[in-house]
């Protein structure tokens, strides 16, 4: 990657750290996900700052984004958009909901009911929506930026595991420690702070960004070491359902843009360790209420990396 792109991501990350305090590590997953095509889920309590998360990101990226507050009687149509008879034409034009955006920011994802979340599996699959037996094309790029509640709040309703498989990181940004709180506290900080954000990263650096990731370098022991990661989710005896092979793309993907934004042209241990526990936590179901994040943190213990070093030339 150039000197020029290193320099707009770290100043993007900059950017999104003045917003987010003390969340360093979750802000540059987050970023990274979007970098290497992902969507992205933040879950957390309520107050936590995933909203204000995604407004940073949409304003720091600079594409057009819309925003929909997820409700219990929300309806497909409502996010894809429905077609409308025209009395004139005697016919019927399809009027575009507000996933047609670059970036759609789906707020509290889970309060809707199982009908609105399936609205967008084929939009996050696809980049497409059918609607009355005709496809439409979503903007490109095209990203999906959902936040969550813990199903433990009330009024939600679980996202199935094949719209979780969607998502490339499910990122939790937790409490703040006492000093970052007491900057909160002050003042000047969180949504208020957005409007200042500039963009920083064209949509033909991110479209550049992109097109560099499938070119970063990925090791044959490397390999090795991912497909033990992989085997060990699927045959562990506190795991129920294993990492798919969707998830395991995920995987290799981000770890190439993890290594990129480092500037490095192939991938580390390091990379794929980074990007382990946000790619394969929401993913990999557990026997015993064993949580999906202390599982893969687990998984990664249990499986060594040595030999994985070294790099094909």
């Amino acid at each position: 990657m150039t000197t020029q792109l290193l320099q707009e991501v770290n100043s993007s990350l900059k950017q999104l750290n003045q917003i987010i305090l003390g969340k360093e590590q979750q802000v540059k997953l987050a970023l990274t996900c979007i970098l290497a095509s992902g969507h992205l889920l933040v879950e957390d309590l309520p107050g936590m700052g995933k909203t204000t998360l995604a407004h940073a990101l949409a304003k720091v990226l600079g594409l057009d984004y819309k925003r929909v507050q997820f409700t219990s009687d929300l309806l497909p149509a409502d996010l894809i958009g429905a077609a409308v008879f025209d009395a004139k034409n005697s016919s019927f034009t399809f009027h575009p909901g507000p996933v047609f955006s670059s970036i759609f920011l789906a707020d509290e994802l889970n309060r809707a009911t199982p009908k609105a979340q399936s609205a967008l599996l084929e939009a996050m699959e696809e980049g497409q929506v059918s609607v009355d037996g005709k496809t439409y094309p979503l903007p490109s790029p095209f990203f999906v930026i959902a936040t969550q509640n813990p199903q433990s709040q009330s009024g939600t309703f679980p996202l199935p595991e094949s719209q979780l498989d969607r998502f490339m990181f499910r990122l939790s940004l937790g409490y703040p420690d006492p000093k970052v709180e007491r900057e909160i506290l002050k003042g000047g900080r969180g949504r208020v702070a957005i409007d200042q954000i500039e963009q920083v990263l064209s949509r033909d650096s991110l479209l550049q960004i992109q097109s560099l990731v499938p070119q970063v370098k990925i090791s044959e022991t490397l390999l090795d070491y991912v497909q033990r990661l992989i085997a060990q989710t699927r045959q562990d005896d506190l795991c129920q359902l294993g990492l798919s092979p969707r998830g395991a793309l995920a995987l290799m993907k981000s770890s190439q843009c993890w290594a990129l934004i480092h500037g490095r042209t192939h991938v580390l241990p390091e990379d794929v360790q980074a990007v382990f526990v946000a790619v394969v936590g929401h993913r990999i179901v557990g026997k015993k209420e064993t949580q999906g994040n202390q599982l893969a943190r687990h998984v990664l213990q249990s499986v060594d990396s040595v030999g994985s070093r070294v790099i094909a030339a």
